[in-house]
């Protein structure tokens, strides 16, 4: 019986940090755990990375247009064409991460080299459009405006003749719907976290990773890890920052990550700020590292006041590693967290309750230790990674005998 083989195709991959870099690498070594040869195409964003390297046993291919700017990304729908040619023989089926851009193309050459494709969201918008309305107000245009309208048109009846489409949350669920995919080809499958890698620390182990990476035994630590992007709520963040440790002393802000290429970047306006209101003793930028879980472990609250998100893997990663919790109820972050039970919900923009929420957790040790292990619990059980490459795996197995006329085992 022959073997599954997986590309997976995404915009910007390891060692950029975010949410969808991350789920890729999930998804990636579940599948070569179950024995499945996987590929990965995404884009030489940085020019010191290799066109071509084994990351965990996964062969990665980075591709043209070179280096940083917001433009250059829109290249990688035209440079991953002929390589999607190219690598025809290592996959059976293409699997797309984040198919704002990329999406249509992978679509079009898998149809015609008759191989399945699978899309998945990981952001809200990218099927409506309204992903792109910051890009498009830079050039005097919205997600209304009639050569947008045009484009999404065209973008989204190539998308829908996908094999299947994958819904983080119930939102894109009903925005495919709403953009005519058929209901039989949606298949809700959450985002997952990788629970051997962030998992809680011992009192001894959180003590010892301070030590390594230079924070205090004595302080209260917050966390904030993915892009630093302005949908993500960190400008009000720092603003509410600045009233907590104009009160408290022995607290430290940690955030992990960098604005990346994304469109909503906001990294030099933080760094701005906390220069310019001399919070350097309290605020500390890591930029993008690979022991994101080291940190984590090494913490006491996460916080994520975001005004739009998906699936935050961020958020799941942090309660796998049994920290306490302060979000907003947007995207799927009301479900995955239970108000009061397994962390605190704080409306999106309201600072004064953030504000309310954060000092709560800090001054109070059975509270995030309550609130942690609750959470710790509930992701175990719905989101491990595990089970959500399980089922990913499933789809894949029953799309693939349909459009090869082969066995999988």
């Amino acid at each position: 019986m022959s073997l599954l083989s997986v590309l997976i195709l995404t915009e910007t991959y390891l060692p950029v940090v975010g949410g969808g870099e991350r789920q890729a690498e999930v998804l990636a070594e579940g599948l070569r755990a179950r024995g499945i040869a996987v590929s990965l195409l995404t884009r030489r964003s940085d020019p010191t990375l290799l066109e071509t390297e084994r990351v965990g046993g996964v062969d990665v291919y980075r591709l043209p247009p070179v280096g940083r700017g917001q433009m250059k990304k829109w290249g990688l729908a035209w440079s991953c064409i002929p390589a999607l040619i190219r690598l025809r023989r290592k996959y059976d089926l293409v699997f797309v991460s984040g198919f704002r851009i990329v999406g249509m193309s992978a679509v079009l050459v898998a149809k015609a080299l008759g191989k399945a494709v699978v899309l998945k969201a990981d952001s809200q918008g990218e099927m409506s459009g309204e992903y792109f309305a910051n890009g498009l107000k830079r050039i005097g245009m919205t997600p209304a405006s009639p050569p947008f309208r045009l484009f999404l048109a065209l973008r989204n009846l190539v998308l829908r003749r996908a094999d299947a489409c994958v819904a983080i949350t119930d939102g894109v669920s009903a925005e495919l719907s709403k953009a005519g995919v058929r209901p039989d080809l949606v298949h809700p499958i959450p985002n997952a976290v990788d629970t051997k890698r962030f998992c809680p620390a011992s009192e001894e182990e959180r003590l010892a990773l301070r030590e390594r990476l230079g924070i205090p035994s004595s302080e209260t630590v917050l966390i904030y890890t993915g892009r630093l992007v302005s949908y993500k709520g960190l400008p009000l963040l720092l603003r509410v920052w600045k009233e907590i440790r104009a009160e408290r002393e022995g607290v430290r802000l940690i955030l992990v990550g960098s604005g990346g290429l994304d469109i909503h970047n906001c990294e030099s306006d933080l760094r701005e700020y906390v220069r310019r209101h001399q919070l350097e003793d309290s605020v500390f930028f890591t930029g993008n590292i690979d022991n994101v879980p080291d940190y984590l472990r090494a913490s006491d609250v996460f916080v994520l006041p975001s005004e739009d998100d998906a699936f935050p893997s961020s958020l799941v990663e942090a309660m796998a590693c049994r920290l306490a919790v302060v979000v907003t109820p947007v995207g799927a972050m009301g479900s995955i967290v239970a108000h009061e039970r397994s962390g605190l919900l704080v409306a999106p923009g309201d600072g004064g309750s953030l504000r309310e929420a954060l000092l709560r957790l800090v001054g109070d040790r059975s509270l995030q230790n309550r609130l942690g292990a609750a959470g710790e619990r509930s992701v175990a059980e719905r989101y491990g990674a595990d089970l959500v490459t399980g089922r990913m795996l499933e789809l894949f197995r029953s799309l693939r005998p349909h459009r090869t006329g082969k066995t999988d085992r």
